[in-house]
């Protein structure tokens, strides 16, 4: 599985940005997808997920950390094998590297980061 994430940049608090992830190579009975970041001297963290992907029988499932709730959204354009996240009101403490990452029979595999930095 390959992953390609773009869409980070400088923003200012208060901002949006939305990034993308598309999957490509051996990418059937991938069973999750999602965004990680890791702030400058801390450790990497789950951002937001969706499990169930491959799952017909079940809905999804969306997960978000308590920090990003009501103001980041994940989703999936299955067509494009891409995953997005939304962030709206962005703040200064949101600033690190997002990773997409993917879990394809229980090995995880991750996009190269991008770089999200918000501040005035």
């Amino acid at each position: 599985v390959q992953l390609q994430a773009s869409g980070g940049g400088l923003v200012q608090p208060g901002g949006s940005l939305r990034l993308s992830c598309a999957a490509s190579g051996s990418i059937s009975s991938i069973s999750a997808m999602g965004w990680y970041r890791q702030a400058p001297g801390k450790q990497r963290e789950l951002v937001a997920d969706i499990t169930n992907w491959g799952n017909t029988n079940y809905a999804d499932s969306v997960n978000y950390a308590d920090s990003v709730k009501g103001r980041f959204t994940i989703s999936r354009d299955n067509a494009k094998n891409t995953v997005y996240l939304q962030m709206n009101t962005l703040k200064p403490e949101d600033t690190a590297v997002y990773y997409c990452n993917a879990v394809r029979y229980g090995s995880t595999y991750w996009g190269q980061g991008t770089l999200v930095t918000v501040s005035s």
